[in-house]
C-alpha cells in the first residue's frame, strides 16, 4: 500500500516542483504557502465530506498536470477563514496568483480536466 497522504507545509522545499497536494494548518500556513508559489490551487475541505474526500487523488493528478503549487486546508481548524474567505460549502477551490485570489468554485466535486481547466484560465486570462 502507498502512502497518498498529502504532505505537511513544513515538508516541502518551495524551489522543488510539489507534485501533490500539501496539508495546510491555519491561515499562516495558507499566507505562507500562497507567498511561496506565483500559481496555487487551495482546496477548503471538511473531515467526513466524501465530495472532498473523492477530490484527494485528482488534486494529485492536477498538481502533476500543472504549473501550480496543490494545498489543502480544512477551515474549522482556522475559523476565521470561513468568514474571510466567505466559505459557504466544501469543497471550495480557490485559485491564487502572486499572492492575489483570481478565481474561485464551490460547486461540489469536479473532475480533473475541470480543476485544470479553472487553474489555467485563471480570472480569464
Amino acid at each position: 500500500m502507498t502512502d497518498t497522504a498529502p504532505e505537511t507545509a513544513d515538508e516541502t522545499d518551495s524551489a522543488t516542483r510539489i507534485d501533490k497536494p500539501v496539508h495546510l494548518e491555519d491561515a499562516e500556513d495558507l499566507a505562507a504557502f500562497v507567498a511561496d508559489h506565483d500559481l496555487a490551487l487551495v482546496e477548503f475541505y471538511t473531515e467526513g465530506c466524501p465530495k472532498c474526500q473523492a477530490l484527494e487523488p485528482i488534486l494529485g493528478n492536477v498538481a502533476r498536470a500543472t504549473d501550480a503549487a496543490v494545498g489543502t486546508l480544512n477551515p474549522r481548524d482556522d475559523p476565521p477563514l470561513i468568514e474571510e474567505y466567505d466559505v459557504r460549502s466544501v469543497p471550495l477551490l480557490l485559485v491564487f496568483e502572486d499572492g492575489e485570489l483570481v478565481e474561485r468554485k464551490s460547486e461540489g466535486f469536479q473532475g480533473a480536466e475541470d480543476i485544470v481547466a479553472l487553474v489555467e484560465n485563471r480570472g480569464g486570462a
